[in-house]
């Protein structure tokens, strides 16, 4: 009984959080095996206490999805770049990867960390933002760089390691590189962004 009811609240919870998708339904807890189930409560019990984004689709392969969503937290919320600043090189990948629902939900997250929504814009067309802070102008200067050339020049490398020491360059490493895997998810599994008249749409490519 206590099992059955305990299935009934984690769909609840799924469906509250996970958004429609047309390439991976949302997953009937009843229907999960173990170890999917293992990986919904390490999710939902962590800090996101939701199953939205790319979790749907990565339940599919629950080994892998439980570690990239260890890898996920720490990026998020326990990195050693600074809020705002993180968020910021989420951004700029959910715009260079054109990922709609991940450029939803980071862009509230961001405004919430103190992101002027002045960059934002920029960001989202495309522009280099006008009146960034000294450390917003690393950030974006960095990753950039990463997606321009694939590589960061030496004066960008030294620039961001002098302010954030060789953990910030590979934390910010590790944030590009973990929400270009959810942007890659979530464009092939087709998780649309909530119509949320709050959010600037991502601008269609030119």
């Amino acid at each position: 009984m206590y099992h059955h009811m305990a299935l009934a609240a984690l769909f609840v919870l799924i469906v509250g959080t996970a958004r429609a998708q047309s390439r991976f339904p949302e997953l009937d807890p009843e229907h999960m095996t173990p170890a999917q189930q293992q990986v919904v409560k390490n999710i939902t019990s962590g800090p996101r206490h939701g199953m939205a984004g790319p979790f749907q689709a990565w339940l599919r392969s629950p080994e892998l999805a439980d570690r990239l969503q260890r890898v996920g937290e720490y990026v998020r919320f326990h990195t050693s770049i600074p809020h705002r600043l993180n968020e910021l090189a989420i951004l700029i990948n959910a715009r260079e990867w054109d990922a709609a629902f991940e450029w939803y939900a980071h862009y509230k997250i961001a405004m919430q960390a103190g992101l002027s929504p002045s960059i934002a814009d920029a960001i989202n067309a495309r522009r280099r933002p006008e009146g960034m802070s000294a450390d917003e102008a690393l950030i974006y200067d960095f990753c950039t760089e990463l997606y321009k050339n694939h590589a960061v020049s030496d004066a960008t490398f030294n620039a961001v390691k002098e302010r954030f020491g060789e953990q910030g360059v590979v934390d910010l490493l590790g944030v590009n590189g973990y929400y270009a895997a959810v942007s890659m998810t979530l464009n092939v599994a087709q998780v649309p962004a909530p119509d949320d008249p709050s959010v600037p749409k991502l601008l269609p490519r030119e």
